[in-house]
């Protein structure tokens, strides 16, 4: 594959010459620099670059252009490198137009003139944009070869390991795909075989555990000491959070995660209201810059490990493992999080996993075109993946128990939502049944005002019910709720549940030095920014803690 291109656009042969050296001197090893000095000359490169396939990383365009403004230029560039970086260089004064253009052209990022030193202003800027064109598109020639049926639940859910710990893989789909059933062939593979997974190195493995795929991936799966100063079992937003404060302030620090980092956040296709980031950011994209902290800091994290009890063994607390293992640490913070809650229907359990998902992913969501998709939920989580899919998909219709989204979803999603053609917003509906022969193949529906009840054809039902936390491993010694949430600081007060001298700090458990952080605790804000911050504010607390014991 050829190097690929940033383009810069600037009709001012100074400050083209100047921005061009400096990404050369930076970038140039990996990356073709090319220069035009106006917007048709630029869109001509552009025309020659794509009838070459020639990939294009980053447009940086000057606003203020005679012919063609840098925004208008953009616009039209969308045609000849729609995967492109873009980014505008721009006045003060023009800090409007290029905010305008955050949501009007899908601009990455305005940079005002001038960046001098480029090492503080503008490199760390273009870092940010290419790293993140590189994570959207990778080079396949060594991707992991997945081989199964599109309607195995074993093949969505190693499907959905790689996806979520960012491996790159290729699916053939025995029904389909001929070079499915050559490969098949070929490892004489029968159906309980299924799915196949093809690594560049190693031996094929036939229907693996997630442990068994992490391992053979090199995913870290064992700790490496046996006593940590914190142990952070969950590895979502509060999680990673509490991470990246805890190493970083110098205590021994592992996250245990039973799937993959980011929790129900790192799945979402749009993150919009969270702060710094004015166009938004997916899930995948903060979940990966979290993680490349926590890595910086020196965290372990370890993955694929189901964590099924918890002991207080005196001044340290034991989280036990799915089979054999465990770890030791003088203080526990939980962030598991919430899972959605199981729809019950007639058929429902049985077709989970063969059309019927919980949560959706982006290999969900592309397989999905030209499809009728049903949604069941009316919160944010439900919006956004109504968006993701009516990418794609023919039609999305979203099931809202309630009589409308406004109590349960945000403004901005009720606005895009009503502005896409082809989604369908069905208030006082639910799921009430399903039928299928080896898949989804349809869903009966009842309107909850009129009782009507109907048939409607679909290979696909992704719900988005309300929220059940992980909680039942840590046993009767932590207090929760009726619903599993973990009871914490005052509260523990108010039901007579805390017995030491002190006051429980904010965020403790009824168990001192078992810490709860994010969605798992009872009265969370059930938002990323909030879950971020009792992560951080978690690890102050576990300071704290160890200075007392």
């Amino acid at each position: 594959m050829s190097k690929p291109t940033i383009l810069t656009v600037d009709d001012d042969p100074m400050v083209s010459a100047a921005i061009s050296r400096d990404l050369r001197n930076r970038y140039g090893d990996d990356y073709l620099i090319v220069r035009a000095n106006s917007g048709a000359q630029a869109l001509a490169v552009l025309t020659k670059l794509a009838l070459r396939n020639q990939p294009v990383a980053l447009i940086a365009a000057d606003q203020r252009m005679p012919e063609m403004t840098g925004i208008e230029m953009l616009e039209q560039a969308q045609t000849h490198a729609p995967g492109a970086k873009y980014l505008l260089l721009t006045a003060y004064a023009d800090t409007d137009v290029a905010i305008k253009a955050i949501n009007d052209i899908g601009l990455d990022y305005y940079l005002l003139k001038p960046w001098d030193p480029p090492e503080d202003r503008l490199f760390p800027v273009i870092d940010d944009l290419l790293d993140d064109w590189r994570q959207a598109n990778p080079d396949h020639t060594s991707d992991v070869r997945v081989v199964g049926n599109r309607w195995s639940d074993r093949s969505h859910e190693v499907k959905t390991f790689l996806a979520r710990n960012y491996v790159p893989y290729h699916w053939y789909d025995v029904e389909r795909d001929p070079e499915a059933q050559r490969l098949t062939g070929l490892a004489e593979a029968a159906a309980g075989d299924l799915p196949l997974v093809l690594l560049p190195e190693g031996d094929t493995l036939r229907s693996p555990t997630t442990l068994d795929l992490a391992g053979a991936l090199g995913l870290r799966t064992r700790a490496e000491q046996p006593l940590y100063d914190v142990c952070i079992v969950g590895g979502g937003p509060a999680g990673l959070a509490a991470a990246v404060y805890a190493a970083s302030e110098g205590l021994s620090t592992v996250i245990v995660e039973r799937e993959a980092p980011g929790g129900q956040a790192g799945q979402s296709a749009s993150i919009e209201n969270y702060l710094g980031f004015p166009r938004g950011l997916t899930g995948s994209d903060l979940t990966q810059r979290a993680v490349a902290q926590v890595s910086r800091f020196g965290a372990e994290m370890v993955l694929a490990r189901p964590v099924v009890g918890f002991e207080n063994r005196g001044p340290v607390h034991a989280v036990l493992f799915e089979g054999t293992g465990e770890i030791e640490a003088r203080a526990l913070i939980v962030a598991t999080g919430v899972s959605y809650r199981r729809l019950v229907a007639p058929g429902l359990e049985e077709l989970t996993g063969r059309g019927v998902y919980y949560g959706v992913s982006a290999s969900d969501a592309g397989q999905c075109e030209g499809d009728d998709v049903y949604l069941v939920g009316g919160a944010n989580s439900a919006g956004q993946a109504a968006l993701n899919l009516a990418r794609y998909a023919k039609r999305v219709v979203l099931l809202v128990r309630g009589s409308t989204l406004e109590d349960t979803m945000s403004r901005y999603l009720i606005d895009k939502i009503a502005s896409m053609p082809n989604i369908q917003v069905r208030c006082r509906s639910e799921v009430v049944g399903c039928r299928g022969e080896g898949h989804l193949e349809a869903l009966t529906l009842t309107d909850r005002d009129s009782g009507r009840v109907e048939e409607v054809e679909t290979s696909w039902l992704f719900v988005f019910v309300g929220a059940s936390p992980r909680t039942d491993w840590l046993g009767p010694d932590v207090m929760r709720d009726d619903k599993g949430f973990v009871v914490t600081g005052q509260d523990l007060l108010l039901r007579d549940a805390w017995r030491l001298p002190r006051a429980p700090f904010a965020l403790e458990s009824s168990v001192p030095g078992v810490f709860a952080a994010g969605d798992v605790r009872l009265d969370s804000m059930k938002r990323v920014a909030s879950a971020v911050g009792e992560g951080a504010m978690s690890v102050y607390l576990v300071h704290r803690y160890l200075a007392m014991v």
